[in-house]
């Protein structure tokens, strides 16, 4: 069943020169495509919608200040399974426990600063591709 997924390479890939590494990996795998890109800075209102379903918990204000420290590349990614398959390739957010050959094993550092973002539900992506890429 093709779908339709965001993905978010967050400002520590953008600032660590990742995002050919990360976007490479994303074009190769077959079936996939991506199908809008952009480089941007995110405002408060773009973050509070995003991660609103965190505000109050103790990582919300860190959170956001990290992803509004620098650009972040934001992607609409299409095909088969992406949803689930571009977790998998993520890892989990703990880069310890990242298999190596995932985003995360290979170039991991903190869990907080976990260089990709990818929606975890077809619910989740049609929320945040509206956020992200309104009327796409």
């Amino acid at each position: 069943m093709s779908q339709r997924t965001l993905v978010l390479l967050k400002p520590d890939a953008v600032r660590r020169g990742l995002i050919g590494e990360i976007i490479g990996r994303i074009e190769r795998k077959a079936g996939w495509r991506i199908t809008a890109l952009e480089l941007r800075d995110l405002d408060q209102d773009t973050l509070e919608q995003h991660y609103g379903e965190h505000r109050g918990k103790p990582f919300y204000e860190p959170l956001v200040a990290f992803m509004s420290s620098g650009p972040v590349v934001a992607l609409v990614v299409e095909g088969e399974r992406v949803i689930e398959g571009v977790r998998t390739l993520a890892g989990p957010t703990d880069p310890i426990a990242a298999a190596p050959g995932s985003i995360r094993g290979d170039y991991g550092t903190i869990v907080r600063e976990n260089l990709i973002h990818a929606s975890d539900s077809e619910e989740s992506a049609a929320r945040e591709l509206k956020i992200f890429f309104p009327g796409r």
